[in-house]
């Protein structure tokens, strides 16, 4: 492989993890958000959102749906993250 098809490769591979870091960067500080918007709109404190999320897998959710999810206002983000703890509830019967 010649020098110059390397050097590419390299800048190439450096770009994308770049990328990859920015989006999981995004993507936490999004769980920072869905966390502290949920926790206020529930006056709940910080330990039991996030035994409720465990609970139910909601960061999971919230993982999964960013790319929908972080388009929209956060009271959809309520709305959403709420709509799926009831399905998940009535699930677990």
């Amino acid at each position: 492989m010649s020098y110059l098809k390397k050097n590419l490769l390299l800048e190439v591979s450096i770009t994308l993890r770049k990328r990859e870091v920015s989006v999981v960067e995004n993507v936490t500080k999004f769980l920072v958000y869905c966390i502290e918007i949920y926790k206020t709109a529930n006056k709940l404190n910080g330990k039991q959102v996030i035994r409720l999320f465990n609970q139910y897998g909601i960061l999971e959710f919230i993982v999964n749906c960013y790319g929908a999810l972080h388009t929209t206002g956060p009271e959809y983000i309520i709305e959403d993250i709420t709509g799926f703890i009831e399905e998940q509830r009535q699930k677990a019967g």
